[in-house]
């Protein structure tokens, strides 16, 4: 299964997360920037099996993006070869423990 990365360290808004879902997958021309066009798209057009993977999100970015990772679980169960995962940043505290933000 092909895994995707997309990086969250410098992404503020859906405008950040469409530059970079066009670097790391090819889409159609016809792509619109909008939760249907990714959910028609993973449905109908990508190229499976892809696991998509989002690392280093923040607290803050999880509410940003609440609405772009329930348009992927729903993708997520009605495909099969199609599955992501999100990760929060970690960070060191003064005392050298790594904390989730």
């Amino acid at each position: 299964m092909k895994t995707t990365y997309i990086d969250f360290t410098d992404l503020g808004d859906y405008e950040d997360f469409y530059a970079q879902l066009k670097e790391k997958v090819t889409l159609p021309e016809f792509f619109g920037d909008n939760l249907d066009a990714l959910y028609d798209f993973l449905t109908g057009f990508a190229e499976l099996p892809l696991h998509l993977e989002f690392v280093n999100m923040s607290v803050e970015q999880l509410e940003t993006f609440e609405d772009l990772l329930v348009t992927l679980e729903d993708a997520e169960e009605e495909l099969e070869d199609f599955s992501f995962s999100y990760y929060l940043m970690q960070y060191e505290d003064e005392e050298g423990e790594v904390s989730e933000d």
